[in-house]
């Protein structure tokens, strides 16, 4: 799993949009509607929801899809629900991996004492003593925890398309140990002490004037971001910081292990995350990126970063990159493990674009 870095480019991005947002909207305007409680059920059943037997979110009574727009004019409500069940949906994904994957949950990191920030991935029972073979499963960033792809397509679409339940079971068939990571569940949040919340804001080597002159504007923003995130968020009262959980980089010893890498649609930068020319050379050799394309599956599409080859996944839409994709990623790493066990390098196929980083 990796560390989110504050204060880097991502950071700086995020503080302009929200400054662009607080000037664009009026409060004052947003606080006027009459909004009931944002208080939702906290099971499918009480949503009035089930998977049916397509794996399909349908509506107990009615059948119907999920309906978004709940409540018309409410969107901060209709979101609120929307997340709501997002949350259930995590927890019923959970059970899945566990009863009808048959995978077990292992807490992180293994050897944590007791005060100790922990998470959990979810493994196969031989996930670390499987003789031939292992797949890892690792999900993008945002909402989406172990198991999942996209959340919009578990809700709008099913399970399938959604989730990494395919994969699992099909890796389980051809005698893969399993292991899902969940990468986005990597710190946790608690609330600031006075004296911290008091240090972040009286820490700075500005002069005095200047810090003057910038403490008036950043306590405007700040007024105007409190209660935009209080319309937003209106059950976090209190400043939070970010704990994160321990982790480790082995660089060599995933080189020399890891047979073969599978991305979909993957948003990495060699050059952001100060990647060696060896691991370089190593995706190159190892990895391939099914991208967002409406190109044929499988089709080479040209890249100007020198990271790994991009094949099109055979959709234009980001959160289907994962499933349109299933077989291909599965001949990939089949093709992989016999060249590896044949001591022989694949076949130039879709990767055959490699040829031209070599100059990098």
């Amino acid at each position: 799993m990796a560390q989110l870095q504050q204060g880097g480019p991502d950071e700086k991005e995020k503080t302009t949009a929200l400054k662009d947002l607080l000037s664009r909207i009026d409060l004052d305007e947003l606080m006027k509607k009459d909004e009931p409680p944002l208080e939702f059920p906290d099971t499918l059943e009480g949503f009035e929801y089930i998977f049916n037997e397509k794996g399909q979110l349908r509506h107990i009574k009615t059948g119907e899809p999920f309906v978004f727009n709940y409540r018309e004019d409410l969107h901060r409500w209709n979101q609120k629900r929307y997340e709501a069940l997002g949350e259930i949906i995590t927890k019923y994904i959970y059970e899945l991996l566990q009863n009808e994957c048959h995978l077990k949950k292992v807490t992180l990191p293994v050897d944590a004492v007791e005060s100790e920030p922990k998470s959990f991935i979810f493994m196969s029972e031989d996930a670390l003593v499987n003789p031939d073979k292992l797949l890892v499963l690792i999900h993008g960033n945002g909402v989406v925890r172990a198991g999942q792809w996209a959340r919009r397509l578990i809700i709008n679409e099913d399970l399938d398309s959604g989730t990494q339940i395919p994969y699992i079971k099909r890796a389980i068939e051809e005698g893969y140990g399993v292991i899902v990571l969940n990468p986005n569940e990597n710190y946790i949040e608690i609330e600031k002490t006075k004296a911290q919340v008091q240090l972040s804001s009286d820490i700075s080597d500005e002069p005095a004037e200047k810090r003057e002159r910038k403490d008036k504007i950043q306590k405007e923003t700040k007024k105007r971001r409190d209660f935009y995130e209080k319309y937003r968020n209106p059950q976090k009262e209190k400043e939070t910081m970010q704990i994160y959980i321990r982790m480790i980089q082995r660089e060599a010893e995933v080189k020399n292990r890891v047979t073969a890498v599978a991305l979909t649609d993957s948003v990495h930068n060699v050059w952001h995350q100060e990647v060696g020319k060896t691991i370089r050379e190593w995706m190159r050799e190892n990895c391939c990126n099914w991208v967002s394309s409406s190109e044929p599956l499988d089709t080479s599409v040209e890249s100007m970063l020198p990271d790994c080859p991009r094949v099109s996944a055979g959709t234009e839409r980001h959160e289907l990159t994962s499933w349109k994709s299933f077989p291909s990623v599965f001949k990939f790493f089949s093709e992989a493990v016999k060249a590896k066990n044949s001591l022989v390098k694949p076949t130039q196929t879709r990767r055959s674009n490699r040829i031209k980083y070599e100059e990098f």
